[in-house]
């Protein structure tokens, strides 16, 4: 059975467990970006004994330091700001034996030039010293075909997104790091993958855009309150059908990129395959939390949750405390912006076809996966 027909949600807290140090390695992964939610689940991944391409050697680089959460994996953890080309240099250079790298790290204000910046400095480092080095897999996003969030969304693309659909006009960073990358790997005779990625479903504390986290998060405050669950966003987006993709797909389809020749020098969407309703959500969501579910209250126009939110640090300190929790201001483990985002996108749906033309056939359940996550985080005491 092919390994990607064989995956499921979560199935790779026992193998991880299972696998032990291995003392050669075929190949060598450097992911940049390690501790957010697809960083964590390809170091996860990578680590399984039946992964593609293995048995890997990993190396994960993140700005802050190493996260207790993340020591159950087996990752040689390099604490760099990616942004310093001096400390990029002395820390990444003696890195020789990568064959790949995985880039998931952004600068979260999505300016152009220091993202550019940051990726540089990585394959800079990289390339002139590492003498097997193979295929670079970056990953990006829908908002090369909706924009950026600060941008005039006006100028977007109509769904389904296909991979062939033209750049838009406006600035857009992902355009700078695609272009850095064709650049680097054509110069050098080394392979390459673009990865867009849906509406991410995952685990990560240090994600700047974890969705799945602020809403447990908001239900948790919520229930402390003793208030029901409300949904704050647009009708139409209540109603309207959009997509996601799950973070262990996300990870299971670069690794299938970096090793397969038929993914080579390609740009893959990535979604679970299903599409979902906020609606539906939203009931799973009352249903883990144990809330009395309103969800969208007809005649109201959107509310934000930011604003909502943006005096219940307090409060959150308390959860924490009352339910034993792990220390976490609000403000880490919520990015209620990015509700407020998400609330108001209409029919943001990618295509999957080409990536069954190249021999990707992965998929995920959504609403299993958005449940999955949320008992990961309660695993791992992030939330109640």
């Amino acid at each position: 059975m092919s390994w990607w027909w064989s995956r499921s949600i979560g199935c790779g807290q026992k193998k991880i467990q299972e696998n032990v140090v291995v003392q050669s390695y075929k190949s060598v992964a450097l992911i940049v970006g390690v501790t957010g939610i697809v960083g964590s689940s390809l170091a996860e991944t990578l680590q399984y004994p039946d992964t593609p391409g293995g048995p890997w050697k990993v190396y994960g680089v993140a700005r802050r330091p190493h996260p207790s959460w993340l020591a159950k994996t087996h990752v040689e953890y390099i604490q760099c700001d990616v942004s310093n080309t001096e400390e990029t240099k002395s820390k990444i250079s003696p890195l020789t034996d990568i064959t790949h790298i995985f880039y998931v790290s952004w600068m979260g204000n999505e300016d152009c030039s220091m993202n550019a910046v940051m990726f540089q400095n990585i394959l800079s480092s990289v390339i002139p010293n590492a003498r097997n080095l193979q295929h670079i897999c970056l990953q990006t996003g829908t908002k090369h075909y909706i924009g950026l969030f600060e941008t005039d969304t006006s100028d977007t693309h109509d769904s389904p997104y296909t991979e062939v659909l033209p750049r838009l006009k406006q600035p857009n960073f992902y355009h700078n790091l695609e272009d850095i990358l064709y650049e680097e790997t054509g110069k050098n005779g080394l392979t390459w993958s673009v990865h867009r990625p849906a509406l991410i479903f995952g685990f990560s504390p240090c994600s700047l855009m974890n969705i799945v986290s602020t809403l447990s998060v908001y239900a948790a405050i919520c229930k402390h309150e003793n208030k029901p669950l409300v949904y704050p966003g647009t009708k139409a987006s209540w109603h309207c059908f959009v997509d996601a993709a799950d973070a262990e797909l996300v990870a299971e389809h670069q690794i299938w990129a970096a090793v397969d020749p038929n993914a080579k020098n390609q740009v893959f969407n990535c979604t679970n395959g299903d599409l979902f309703k906020w609606k539906h959500i939203w009931k799973v969501l009352a249903e883990q939390f144990r809330l009395e579910m309103v969800g969208y209250i007809e005649g109201n126009e959107q509310v934000s949750m930011a604003e909502l939110m943006k005096d219940k640090d307090s409060v959150w300190d308390e959860i924490v405390k009352t339910n034993g929790l792990m220390p976490t201001k609000l403000k880490d483990v919520a990015a209620f912006w990015f509700a407020d985002i998400a609330f108001q996108c209409e029919n943001v749906l990618s295509s999957m076809h080409k990536n069954k033309v190249h021999g990707f056939f992965g998929f995920r359940n959504t609403t299993t996966s958005f449940i999955s996550c949320i008992h990961k985080m309660r695993a791992y005491k992030f939330i109640p």
